[in-house]
């Protein structure tokens, strides 16, 4: 399966770090499978505005198709003023609804307070439940304290909920391939 690593944010990189050791978790798994990383900083991002989607730039374009052409995706984004950033809504508000039609989703957030860990449940769970995938039960939420001052995992039980996940994670990715989205 194609799995597409997505870094949902401009700045910082701790999230990127995340997603990098999840990467090295699905290398891992039994299953062989292929995984894309896609830093949103890497694009000239676009204001979604309704317009078609062959109107917008190269890199939106770009953009777009590789989410759709994902077979599964783990998700990461901070958490900033309580919110997921705009930038990441700004994409799923450039993706068809039916593109991620039952694809396997895991999340991973970071932010600055253990309580931004709702954003999550309140925020990206009910926009991706609008997309009617497949959301494993088991995001994880880090804080500071999980990094150095160098923005490096330094938390053991952060690395093993991100095993956990990754293993869950496989587990949706093979029910997946039973079913029939309905386009």
């Amino acid at each position: 399966m194609k799995i597409l690593l997505l870094n949902g944010t401009i700045v910082g990189k701790k999230t990127r770090t995340l997603l990098d050791e999840i990467e090295k978790y699905i290398q891992q798994l039994p299953t062989t499978h292929e995984t894309k990383m896609v830093d949103l900083e890497n694009y000239e991002l676009q204001f979604v505005d309704g317009r078609p989607s062959e109107e917008y730039n190269d890199d939106m374009k770009t953009l777009i198709r590789e989410i759709e052409e994902a077979d599964a995706y783990v998700i990461a984004t901070p958490v900033f003023q309580g919110s997921i950033p705009g930038t990441l809504k700004n994409v799923f508000d450039a993706v068809s609804p039916l593109a991620m039609r039952y694809k396997p989703v895991s999340i991973v957030a970071n932010g600055g307070t253990l309580q931004h860990h709702l954003v999550v449940e309140n925020q990206l769970k009910p926009i991706l439940n609008y997309f009617r995938c497949m959301v494993t039960p088991n995001y994880v939420y880090t804080h500071t304290n999980h990094f150095s001052t160098h923005g490096e995992l330094i938390d053991e039980d952060v690395r093993n909920r991100l095993k956990e996940m990754t293993v869950v994670f496989d587990q949706y990715m093979q029910m997946s391939r039973e079913l029939e989205p309905d386009k």
